[in-house]
């Protein structure tokens, strides 16, 4: 049987259901989590290495961007328990599994970043236009801005590594990918490093422009431009997190290439409805009305279909599958 829930029993003989694509819950998941480690590890050393900068410079820029460490390092901390919650296999009380998880506590990371960096950077960056603050150790701020660029552009290139994997599996672009990928501790880490390098670079120029100038006006709306950045990234994230833990249909490529395979199937001869619906990170459920070949009894009807869930939910990406029969009336489904 392999209604949702329980585990898919198809025949011995028979190839597991192809997708399509390569796609497997397993060793993608392995990648997230080597992704949000690294990420982790470099905003937890950048993060120290800001705030001790920041408290020595006196730097607007610097002290927002030492709370935009903060913030993604207790972010990465949310993706790890994401990761674990929705690794979780299904149960009685939750047959499609806890994927959906991974999008609460992505949701808790995105407010986060949203309240801890941006809101602060830029209520910090109009507190020091009101109230200007000289900066000094102009040096010591650059070395540690370098060193944050360096450090995050390690993290950001394990997020694009991972990133382009996926992507070409499911034939998009990066940033496309990047946008629709199902895995949102994938988009969050790409997404809270590439901003972090740009805020790295707008810090920078913050506080060259002090130094140059001598006043600490330019270094304020520094501050001010990095918050409004991570607010502009965090809104997105939340949007993102929002549409998958509401419910939304797999990606079109995924849809027609599951139909292809049912279709592909001997003993099924159309298709006339089906709804794939991502579950979690790379997991779908899928539902959908099929014409099985023959006239059988109802009774050997029944058991043929639950065959067929069966094989259908031996896919990994796969966490349930409802099959029904379809009226004589209804339309096919081409692909």
């Amino acid at each position: 049987m392999s209604r949702p829930g329980l585990p898919p029993e198809p025949g011995p003989d028979e190839e597991p259901f192809s997708l399509g694509f390569a796609i497997s819950r397993d060793a993608p998941g392995s990648d997230s989590v080597l992704t949000v480690a690294v990420a982790l590890g470099a905003n937890l050393l950048i993060a120290v290495a800001k705030t001790f900068a920041a408290l020595v410079t006196r730097s607007a820029s610097l002290t927002a961007e030492a709370a935009h460490s903060w913030a993604d390092t207790g972010n990465e901390v949310f993706l790890v328990v994401a990761n674990r919650r929705a690794a979780r296999p299904p149960d009685r009380g939750h047959p499609l599994g806890h994927g959906r998880e991974a999008y609460v506590w992505s949701l808790f990371a995105a407010v986060g970043l949203f309240v801890a960096g941006g809101a602060f950077s830029v209520t910090h960056g109009v507190s020091q236009l009101r109230s200007p603050e000289p900066a000094g150790d102009f040096l010591l701020g650059y070395a540690v801005l370098a060193l944050s660029f360096l450090l995050e552009g390690v993290s950001f290139l394990q997020s694009v590594r991972q990133a382009r994997a996926d992507a070409r599996v499911m034939e998009r672009d990066l940033v496309e990918h990047v946008l629709a990928t199902s895995d949102p501790a994938l988009r969050a880490v790409f997404a809270e490093d590439a901003a972090a390098l740009i805020g790295l670079v707008i810090a920078g120029a913050g506080l060259g422009a002090h130094q140059l100038t001598g006043s600490p006006v330019p270094d304020a709306v520094g501050s001010i431009l990095v918050g409004v950045l991570l607010v502009v990234v965090a809104g997105v994230l939340i949007n993102r997190n929002r549409r998958f833990l509401v419910g939304q249909e797999a990606d079109p490529r995924v849809r027609a290439a599951v139909l292809r395979s049912l279709l592909a199937m001997p003993e099924v001869t159309r298709v006339t409805y089906l709804r794939l619906e991502v579950v979690g990170p790379r997991m779908i459920s899928v539902v959908g009305d099929v014409d099985l070949a023959g006239d059988d009894t109802e009774s050997h009807l029944a058991v043929r279909l639950r065959a067929l869930e069966a094989r259908v939910s031996s896919s990994p990406a796969v966490v349930g599958t409802v099959l029904s029969l379809s009226a004589p009336d209804e339309p096919s489904l081409t692909p």
